[in-house]
């Protein structure tokens, strides 16, 4: 089994927890507002053509959609994916939800004004190649931003995640940000692809959101990070 396999195994086994968590009612309407926000201000104005890369269950996906841009979502996890077209289901703007690999996505230059993903960074092998791809993907002057924070700076088995069974040896070796300290390090390989004008954006209404409300089991409170720039 390769790594990215296992990746994609992990991923479709944690689906249904993953955004159970996400649609709790006690903080979807507060979450949904201030992604809203981070969204809004991260691209260009809609409608737009955005890919998201490494979609999940969807939400940046649909969170775009509902900011009427015309989104593309594309995962390798099926349990993600299956999430992710239940949500758009009967929806007036959907996005469309597509298999794909986040590091090659499979479409012509130049087919989107903005590339997004959240959460992803973390979990890529290969994140230059990725980076350098999505770059392709961009029309002259198009956005890509990311979210993500340094989630495991002491590695994955001092998370409290159960990432054992998938994420062995093999997989870990082939993360080069898994354990990332700093946040610099995410935005080095963003700058290093090509990318022009990279900067870093403290999502801080979203700590103060996670500080009232909670966090997923098994995280802490921590700031996370907008990182963006342009091709």
């Amino acid at each position: 089994m390769s790594v990215q396999d296992r990746i994609n195994q992990y991923w479709t086994e944690r689906a249904p927890a993953y955004d159970d968590y996400q649609q709790q009612p006690d903080r979807l309407a507060a979450d949904a507002a201030v992604w809203a926000r981070i969204w809004a201000d991260a691209l260009p104005p809609a409608p737009t053509d955005v890919l998201d890369v490494g979609t999940g269950s969807g939400h940046v996906a649909l969170t775009l959609a509902s900011l009427g841009h015309r989104v593309t979502g594309i995962d390798l996890a099926e349990g993600m994916l299956d999430r992710a077209r239940r949500h758009a289901d009967g929806l007036p703007n959907p996005p469309v939800f597509r298999r794909g690999d986040a590091v090659a996505p499979d479409f012509p230059d130049g087919s989107f004004a903005a590339v997004v993903n959240r959460y992803v960074m973390w979990t890529l092998r290969e994140p230059a190649i990725a980076v350098a791809n999505w770059i392709r993907l961009l029309r002259p002057g198009g956005t890509l931003a990311v979210v993500d924070s340094t989630w495991f700076p002491n590695g994955l088995d001092a998370s409290g995640e159960n990432f054992g069974r998938w994420y062995d040896t093999s997989v870990r070796d082939a993360l080069p940000l898994a354990a990332a300290s700093s946040i610099q390090q995410t935005a080095d390989v963003l700058a290093e692809a090509g990318l022009r004008g990279v900067e870093i954006v403290p999502l801080t209404a979203l700590l103060e959101l996670d500080q009232r409300l909670g966090v997923a089991p098994n995280h802490e409170v921590q700031l996370q990070y907008l990182i963006r720039g342009r091709a």
